[in-house]
């Protein structure tokens, strides 16, 4: 048997890892979180302001519902594409929330809307095809539209304008070679809440433009501050709904975020080949889970409104500590949890060591090594100098982080001139 001698083979070890997958970034956000369950195990008193997770328990009718399901044995392999009590349901909350009917065909399951999001890409994408993001945007869109052959395309909004995707903008970005627009309403990181009358402007310029597909990311939908109603583009634009996948889920207003479970409905062509997608990757969403879902959406929605008072009241100290320190300064959101703080008159200052801070990724560092509070940097969600903080925490715990972070600020010693941003 002819062996190549380990001792004189010198050709290199083959890399174990895609030029691809070398290419692409962690999750900026559960990197941050991951930094602060490290630092916790290290002894240290650091609180995350990381991720969106609200700290509201999952309801009791949801927990028996997936009790339940165990006592039932139903840990068998699921259905693909979503047991078909959970379709219907889905249907349901479709034609009542957003005045949209789809049939249960039309509809998917899967692990969370992360998976969602990756199973449409993957499923339409051919390489080299853009994904329009509205920057800033959620920290996953542009990995996932690269990891799948795409080419992201952020399309920049201004502070001043409260980061509204404005029809001008689209426009101006698509080419023959877009393929997707990612919109998230309310919007992660910033969330800005179009209007109707907004999303109906975008709809008009898509309308013109029949290759490009729209993915409506609503995860949260529910959790909005104002008392205007809320739409979804399939909704106010019966063209566009023929090319829209209107994703959401029940992690977020439902406080199921480690249920992972997501669901859309779309067009029949791009939801059978997601299904064929995920039946050659995961396969189904564990049964006991999709009847936590089940009981969700059919149960009694009595908990959102003393959450979402409570979240409001986080809001409102947020934004106050943060606009009353210096350097930084933040819109209050429409919708979701997260603050998206302006930190621009904070760049080229001076650290007390010496150091600078030349970028927001430099500033949050900063963070967590003076003050013990971990944040995302803006340059994450396609947009500096910014970063964002989530309060989706206790309000106590907010406000300690928030006056840490100030504290750490007045150590700073201000850059001459500080850029614009």
């Amino acid at each position: 048997m002819n062996r190549a001698d380990p001792q004189t083979d010198a050709r290199p070890a083959p890399d174990p890892v895609s030029r691809r997958m070398r290419d692409t970034k962690p999750s900026a956000s559960l990197e941050a979180a991951q930094l602060a369950r490290d630092l916790r195990g290290q002894g240290r008193r650091v609180i995350s302001l990381a991720t969106g997770e609200p700290d509201f328990p999952t309801p009791d009718h949801i927990k028996a519902a997936c009790v339940t399901a165990l006592a039932e044995n139903r840990t068998g392999y699921p259905p693909v594409q979503g047991i078909p009590a959970l379709r219907e349901a889905i249907c349901q909350k479709f034609h009542l929330d957003n005045d949209l009917d789809y049939r249960a065909s039309e509809v998917i399951v899967a692990n969370g809307v992360k998976q969602i999001i990756f199973n449409a890409l993957a499923a339409s994408l051919e390489p080299g095809q853009e994904v329009l993001i509205p920057a800033p945007g959620w920290v996953s869109y542009s990995e996932m539209a690269r990891l799948n052959g795409g080419v992201p395309v952020w399309l920049e909004t201004r502070w001043d304008d409260n980061f509204r995707l404005r029809p001008e903008a689209l426009e101006a970005a698509i080419t023959e070679n877009t393929r997707w627009l990612i919109l998230n309403n309310p919007c992660n990181p910033t969330g800005t809440i179009l209007t109707e009358a907004e999303i109906r402007a975008l709809a008009e310029v898509l309308e013109r433009h029949p290759q490009v597909m729209v993915l409506s990311d609503d995860i949260y939908e529910h959790l909005r501050y104002g008392s205007a109603p809320y739409f979804t583009i399939a909704q106010v634009s019966e063209a566009m709904k023929a090319r829209t996948l209107t994703a959401n889920g029940v992690s977020k207003a439902w406080c199921m975020t480690g249920w992972r479970v997501g669901f859309a409905a779309g067009p029949q062509a791009l939801i059978d080949a997601m299904r064929t997608y995920q039946g050659q990757t995961t396969g189904g969403v564990m049964h006991p889970a999709q009847f936590g879902a089940l009981a969700a959406l059919t149960g009694s929605r009595c908990f959102m409104g003393p959450n979402l008072e409570a979240f409001r009241a986080r809001r409102a100290l947020g934004v106050r500590l943060i606009n009353e320190t210096e350097g930084l300064s933040c819109h209050a959101p429409d919708g979701a949890f997260y603050l998206f703080v302006n930190c621009a008159p904070l760049i080229g200052a001076t650290r007390p060591d010496g150091g600078t801070i030349a970028s927001d990724a430099d500033l949050t560092r900063y963070f967590v090594e003076e003050a013990e509070v971990v944040c995302v940097p803006g340059a994450a969600f396609g947009l500096s100098p910014f970063f964002r903080i989530s309060f989706a925490c206790g309000i106590e715990v907010l406000e300690e982080a928030c006056l840490k972070l100030r504290a750490a600020v007045a150590r700073l010693t201000p850059a001459k001139e500080g850029p614009s941003a």
